[in-house]
Formats: structure tokens, C-alpha cells, sequence
């Protein structure tokens, strides 16, 4: 056992856990990654996964290994009412029907973000979000909301917790949060991906506590800035519906 933070913890837990969270952005890989990524030899992950393996939680095909049923098994009790993600998807779906873009759900976990659910759009040149995608919070109109809207030792612990790029100006950046706090919105105009574009705001649940960022993206052909202006009241709409749903679950 080791301690951190005050905490007891089991180095072989971390460990294995380390692992399955190696899944987290590739489906397939192989002993060899695996130990690369998380800084293990390689007979220590072979180890590892053999319990795993034996455990259902690890899958072998040949050389390549994959998340196995067991952690199908443990998902499936998130889709659940008390799950925010699942419970907030009828209004996602509904937003999307009614602005015909891509719609997103985002939490802030440690200097990231996480999409957590996603409605994609129907029309046929759309913006693709996937679930789990954990993505860098210094870009993005979600990041800005993340960040603008919790308390300010909490946004100067999470600011001190990333790596900035050396392009961005941090200056100019707070500045930004100080504008989406007061207007309620933010945009992003291919921040993070060229053709893209975004608009977002935030949801609040007990006690008028951020809980998520809600937003639509899609190509810069569509979402222009007058554009996404003109969505952020509908955003809005559906965010305090959101907040109601959530306090009833927090």
C-alpha cells in the first residue's frame, strides 16, 4: 500500500486500472503499448492482464487486446434515471430536432473535459461526437463555460493543473472566461479543429452548482457567428430545463 493525498491506496488497483484507461481512445493494443503508455515493464503488464484477462475484463485476439464483456456488464448500470447522461437525453434529442446540429454534454474531470453524451445531427455534413472523448480544456466553447462558471480558487486550481500550449496567451484567455460568464455563452470558431464551430452554456444543478456544459457544434459553413448567437436563447431554454431535471437526481 502506498499514500496519497492522505490516502491508503493499492498500487497493483492502480495499476490494473491503469490499463483498462489505456482503452479509453484505442480499442485495440497490444502488451507492448500498454506497458509504453503507462511506464510498466512489460512482464508486469503481462501479469496484470492475465488476471484481468481471466477476470472478463481484458479480451485477447492474437497479439492485440480489447476491453472484454465485464466492463459492458458495469456500464450498463449507468444508463440508468440517476445517470445525468442518460437522464438529459430526451431534451438533447429535442435540441437537436429543433437547431438540426450536433448537441453535447460535458463534465470537467481534473485539466480535461469529457463528453458524456452526444446527439448527432441527421443532416449529412455533420460534426461526429463521440462519448468519452476526453479532450484539453484550454480550447473549446464547453471549456470556456467549464471554467467560467465555477468558483474562482477552483478555477485557479484547475488553470494551475494545465499544460498550455506556448501559442495561447493566458491574459487574453481569462479575459474570455470573464465575457461567457457575463453573457451566459460561449463560442468557438475553429478552435480545436479546422471546419468546426460551437456554442455553448451552462447547466446548473443543486444549489445552482455547474454540473455540465450543453452544446451544439457543426461545420463553420452553417454555425457562423451570427449564427450561433442567434441559437445560445435556445441553448439557454434548454439548459434550465436541463438544471430542473438534475436537481431532482443531486
Amino acid at each position: 500500500m502506498e499514500e496519497r493525498g492522505g490516502k491508503l491506496t493499492v498500487r497493483a488497483v492502480e495499476r490494473a486500472l491503469d490499463i483498462l484507461m489505456c482503452f479509453a481512445q484505442d480499442q485495440d493494443l497490444t502488451l507492448t503499448e500498454i506497458a509504453g503508455r503507462i511506464g510498466l515493464n512489460k512482464s508486469t503488464v503481462h501479469r496484470l492482464i492475465a488476471t484481468l484477462e481471466e477476470r472478463g475484463f481484458i479480451l485477447r485476439n492474437g497479439d492485440k487486446l480489447r476491453l472484454g464483456y465485464r466492463v459492458w456488464e458495469l456500464a450498463a448500470n449507468l444508463t440508468q434515471m440517476d445517470d445525468p447522461a442518460q437522464l438529459l437525453l430526451p431534451e438533447m434529442e429535442r435540441l437537436r430536432d429543433q437547431l438540426g446540429e450536433t448537441v453535447s454534454l460535458y463534465v470537467q474531470d481534473g485539466d480535461a473535459r469529457i463528453r458524456i453524451q452526444a446527439v448527432q445531427s441527421n443532416q449529412a455534413i455533420r460534426r461526429v461526437a463521440p462519448v468519452g472523448a476526453r479532450l484539453p480544456l484550454y480550447v473549446g466553447a464547453s471549456s470556456k463555460i467549464l471554467l467560467a462558471f465555477v468558483p474562482v480558487e477552483e478555477r485557479e486550481r484547475i488553470l494551475n493543473m494545465m499544460d498550455w500550449p506556448a501559442n495561447l496567451d493566458q491574459p487574453t484567455y481569462l479575459k474570455q472566461l470573464d465575457e461567457v460568464r457575463a453573457e451566459g455563452f460561449a463560442l468557438s470558431m475553429e478552435e480545436r479543429e479546422p471546419g468546426a464551430a460551437a456554442v455553448a452554456v451552462p447547466v446548473f444543478g443543486r444549489d445552482q452548482q455547474l454540473a455540465a456544459a450543453l452544446s451544439i457544434s457543426g461545420p463553420v459553413s452553417r454555425l457562423t457567428q451570427d449564427m450561433m448567437i442567434e441559437y445560445a436563447p435556445f441553448l439557454k431554454e434548454a439548459a434550465a430545463r436541463m438544471g430542473t431535471m438534475m436537481r431532482t437526481i443531486t
